[in-house]
């Protein structure tokens, strides 16, 4: 069974693929960070690269995930994300991280 779910993109990533803030991508269940960034990848592949490393798949630094106000960031990507993301409730956020000094 496939899920449409709400992702956030962060304004870079939406200036680089053209779109607005938020997408619908399709992901089969269950529903798993790997799953949604995949989908996202996939419908948009200027994309790729930019939230996980092409080769490890390991999520790039200051950039975070955020689904229902808990930080899944640190979360194992493969661990289902919350009932109300998968069922399009609410957004799945991709975030990027400030530095400063």
């Amino acid at each position: 069974m496939t899920r449409m779910v709400r992702v956030e993109l962060p304004s870079n990533l939406c200036r680089l693929a053209g779109v607005s803030r938020e997408v619908l991508v399709i992901v089969e269940e269950p529903v798993t960070q790997r799953r949604i960034l995949d989908a996202v990848e996939a419908d948009y592949p200027m994309l790729r690269g930019t939230i996980c490393d092409h080769v490890t798949r390991i999520r790039r630094p200051f950039i975070r995930f955020f689904a229902c106000g808990e930080d899944l960031s640190h979360q194992s990507m493969d661990e289902p994300v919350p009932a109300a993301v998968s069922g399009g409730v609410e957004p799945f956020l991709i975030l990027g991280a400030i530095a400063g000094g």
